[in-house]
């Protein structure tokens, strides 16, 4: 019997750390599930909706590091494959814009999908730029909303570059984003 009791209470505890994430998620919290999908990644690393929840949490909170745990276990479906395609395409974009800034590095050569993700436009109006000395930032228009501006650039903190695009709407910032 107490087996029995025991089961339960781990099944109903695993289905809560799900059942919260979830939770969290559509409260737009993002960052808390992206590090409760971390905490326990290990124990549901071979369930895909929980792979692919904790790694639509991390995009949308900036933890784009995050995310090649999950780009590894997003294998058995259709569309777990397609999500680690659309991630690994965003983490790749990141890694090759950030080496671009630092180093100068030239990224004309590279054809990747697009995405809807801020990252991936940025990358995209970066990358065709014409031939140019390095900036301390680039303005950015985006190609389907003129009012829609991107502010690439690096920024150092704690002996770390950091780059960081900056969303204007009709001159007024609507969001930040930091990446490492």
């Amino acid at each position: 019997m107490r087996f029995l009791i025991l089961f339960f209470l781990i099944v109903n505890a695993n289905a809560d750390i799900k059942h919260e994430m979830l939770q969290l998620y559509q409260n737009e919290e993002y960052t808390k599930a992206c590090t409760m999908g971390y905490d326990y990644f290990n124990k549901y690393k071979k369930d895909e909706a929980y792979s692919s929840l904790y790694a639509f949490s991390c995009l949308k909170s900036d933890y784009i590091d995050r995310l090649s745990q999950p780009i590894t276990s997003l294998k058995f479906s259709k569309e777990a494959r397609k999500n680690a395609a659309y991630f690994a395409t965003i983490l790749m974009q990141k890694k090759l814009l950030y080496y671009s800034l630092i180093d100068g590095y030239k990224l004309s050569k590279f054809k990747f999908p697009s995405t809807n993700y801020v990252l991936s436009k940025v990358f995209d109006l970066y990358s065709k730029l014409p031939s140019h000395e390095p900036k301390k930032f680039y303005i950015l228009k985006d190609s389907h909303d003129p009012k829609l501006i991107y502010k690439l650039y690096i920024m150092k903190q704690h002996n770390i570059n950091k780059m960081v695009i900056e969303e204007y709407y009709d001159t007024i910032k609507i969001k930040r984003h930091i990446y490492w």
